[in-house]
């Protein structure tokens, strides 16, 4: 068994940032990372980040400001500092094997309508990058064969199904689109994609700064009839999904492969009635 690492967020109070980041990595990959936050100036966790997290779907439980002594009982595989004071005042941690710097704007004093929800979308981008690059980032579990219960229970939540049809509808798709298309938040759409790939129903390619999902090559034949089926079945039940996808400007067109044409002529034949 693989062993689960520990991984340590730091920020100047330990109020936003790293609590969002904490409760967004804890959401992909608590099953390969123990995950912790803490401040350079601890004080206590903003209501505001709070609030994000719960909007986007993300459990808050146990989230708290701590001091880095109260965390650094234990080394820690990786340290992630998320300020750029962070990063000046902890350049080397004791025990820790890798240290990255990252540099997110104070969601207190960032500007815009909703500083919060933007800083989290962000944090949430580059987490799923982090998981990228580390060669594994969700559990191997994906490895294991698809079993009917598995492959029921994934598609028995609405914003997992609906992304399941567009994507096969359109060959593939990007978290960008895909919100757009579902009018939800980005950490949650990423969350429901990264459940769609840890079952192997979804495999995921990067292309610039677009990472876009498609239906697993190795998806049995049977989930592929089933996929086929309930959406020449049920167009309309995307239709709003469709046309929002449709209407949206600045989709990454330039980045897709160029063998798309045979599902978006399958999607045409579906909305035919030819399928």
């Amino acid at each position: 068994m693989e062993q689960i690492q520990r991984v340590l967020f730091i920020c100047t109070a330990n109020s936003a940032r790293s609590l969002m980041a904490e409760a967004l990595m804890r959401d992909m990959a608590g099953d390969r990372y123990k995950v912790e936050s803490a401040g350079l100036e601890p004080s206590q966790a903003d209501m505001r980040a709070l609030r994000a997290l719960k909007g986007a779907g993300l459990s808050t439980e146990g989230l708290r400001s701590k001091s880095l002594d109260e965390v650094m009982v234990h080394p820690f595989d990786i340290v992630i500092t998320l300020c750029n004071k962070a990063t000046l005042e902890c350049q080397s941690v004791q025990g820790t094997r890798q240290t990255l710097a990252w540099d997110f704007k104070d969601p207190v004093t960032r500007a815009g309508l909703r500083p919060f929800e933007t800083t989290l979308n962000e944090l949430s981008e580059r987490i799923s990058m982090f998981l990228l690059i580390q060669g594994k980032p969700f559990s191997d579990r994906r490895q294991q064969s698809l079993t009917p219960l598995a492959f029921y229970k994934n598609l028995a939540e609405d914003t997992r199904l609906r992304s399941l049809l567009l994507i096969h509808s359109q060959q593939e798709l990007c978290v960008c689109e895909l919100t757009e298309a579902l009018q939800e938040s980005q950490p949650k759409i990423s969350r429901h994609l990264a459940q769609l790939r840890t079952a192997g129903l979804l495999q995921d390619r990067r292309s610039g700064q677009w990472v876009f999902y498609s239906i697993s090559p190795d998806i049995p034949d049977w989930c592929l009839t089933v996929l086929d089926e309930t959406l020449a079945a049920n167009t309309e039940w995307i239709n709003d999904e469709i046309r929002r996808l449709q209407a949206m400007g600045d989709r990454p067109e330039n980045c897709r492969p160029t063998d798309r044409q045979p599902l978006q002529q399958k999607q045409q034949d579906i909305n035919n009635g030819n399928l």
